[in-house]
Parts: C-alpha cells; sequence; structure tokens
C-alpha cells in the first residue's frame, strides 16, 4: 500500500487539483487516479472559508463513496457541517457561513445532491484510521498513543479538535496541549487542523495542514517514502493565523 495523505482543503480545489498533478495523478472522466494505484486519504476539513467547498465535497465523495480509490476522515469542521445538514441548530461562523453561502446559492436539485453526498461521505468514514500497512495512523487533530484503538466521546474530542484544555485564546480559540512532543510511539501519526508554515515533524508525528486557505500551501505526506509535497495557495496570506505555531 503506498499512500497519499491530504491536509486540510477547506473549499481550495485548484490548489487540489494542482497538488494531484504535481504527486503524478492523472485525470480521467474528471477523477484523479495514479499510475502505482497510489491511495490518497483526506485528512478532514474540505470546507469553510475557502472559494469551492461544494466542489471538494463532490470530488471527494465520488472518490470515497463512489469510486472507491481514496480514503478520508472527518475534521471538526466536517462535523459542523454534517451537524448542519442535519437541521441541528449551528452558528454559521468560522468559515461554515461561505459553505453555506455556496449552497443556498444552487437550485433545490442540486442542493439535494451536494447535502446527501455529504451526509453519506461523514456516516460513512471511520473516525480516524490504523494503517499497519505503512506503519501509520491518520487522524485530523492527531491522536495520543493510549487512544489508538478506542472510540468514545474523548476520543472524538481529540481527534477532531486537539488535545484542548478548555481555555481559549483572546480571539476565542481554544488553546491546545502540544500532544506531539509526548508521543512515544513507533506508528506515524499524521495530522492536520493546525495551520503551520512548514510541515512540522516531531518524533513520529507530522502535522500537514500548512494553511492553504490562508495563503501558505496545501501539501501531502506519502508514506512509505516518508515525503512532503506541497503546492502554493492561491488564496492571500493572513499571517497571524501561523503566530501560535512553530
Amino acid at each position: 500500500m503506498r499512500i497519499d495523505v491530504i491536509g486540510d482543503i477547506h473549499g481550495c480545489i485548484d490548489e487540489l487539483e494542482h497538488l494531484f498533478n504535481k504527486l503524478g495523478y492523472t485525470w480521467n472522466n474528471n477523477l484523479p487516479s495514479h499510475p502505482d494505484s497510489r491511495v490518497p486519504i483526506f485528512i478532514g476539513d474540505l470546507t469553510d472559508r475557502g472559494p469551492s467547498s461544494v466542489a471538494v465535497i463532490l470530488l471527494v465523495y465520488k472518490m470515497v463513496i463512489e469510486e472507491e480509490i481514496a480514503l478520508y476522515v472527518p475534521g471538526n469542521h466536517c462535523n459542523k457541517l454534517y451537524r448542519y445538514f442535519l437541521g441541528n441548530n449551528v452558528k454559521e461562523q468560522h468559515g461554515l457561513e461561505t459553505t453555506v453561502a455556496e449552497y443556498k446559492a444552487l437550485d433545490s436539485k442540486m442542493q439535494k445532491k451536494v447535502r446527501h453526498a455529504f451526509i453519506s461521505l461523514y456516516e460513512k468514514a471511520d473516525l480516524y484510521l490504523e494503517l499497519p500497512e505503512v506503519n501509520a495512523v491518520i487522524a485530523h487533530a492527531g491522536i495520543r498513543e493510549d487512544l489508538i484503538g478506542k472510540t468514545g466521546k474523548k476520543v472524538k474530542t481529540f481527534v477532531l479538535y486537539g488535545d484542548i484544555t478548555g481555555e481559549s485564546h483572546l480571539d476565542g480559540r481554544p488553546i491546545r496541549r502540544d500532544w506531539a512532543k509526548s508521543y512515544e510511539g513507533n506508528r506515524w501519526i499524521v495530522y492536520g487542523h493546525t495551520p503551520v508554515k512548514e510541515p512540522r515533524i516531531v518524533n513520529r508525528t507530522i502535522n500537514i495542514d500548512t494553511g492553504c486557505v490562508f495563503g501558505n500551501g496545501l501539501t501531502a505526506f506519502r508514506l512509505p517514502e516518508e515525503k512532503t509535497i506541497t503546492v502554493p495557495s492561491q488564496q492571500p496570506l493572513v499571517e497571524e493565523k501561523f503566530k501560535y505555531h512553530e
């Protein structure tokens, strides 16, 4: 098994297509496939903030559910959009408002298609993936070693939001512990969620959310090669989104 784990896309469809091209994928019937049968894995946060969340949903749904040529784990933005589509009372902020605006601009037939696609994608997804073939665990915001193999509310919160303390920064974002520094496992933990300027490797963990929607880049991590590939973002740089991170 050879995989390409793709960081937080946040509606940046052009950069995603560019990344697939750089990774050596070819396009047939508007779907990317690799001559060496590599498996793309989407690490969550497909939507919100970026320009083309609907297009990303439809592409990932087709690859993961219809064609079964890719894998996906959900992120916190995915969880919020899922709850929105179920009709729950969620606040349209922190990026969700951009996805909702795109969705509401569609005709009713297309709205039904997009809603069905995303709900199906989310409900069929594992919370995180254990991939012994490449000695790795894929989780949106990471996972502590003692939680691997477990499920439940505590695990779900960690995987979606990180190791949150319950406290907040001045701008309202949750304060998170740097769990990666104490990770001692021999499996790769591949995650995203927190924007970093460069892929951040600590012990056997790697954060590949290089803040595409904030103007930096979209990154993939290849296993078993242990190689990162990044394409530049076409979005304006929002420097403060990176100021809390190494």
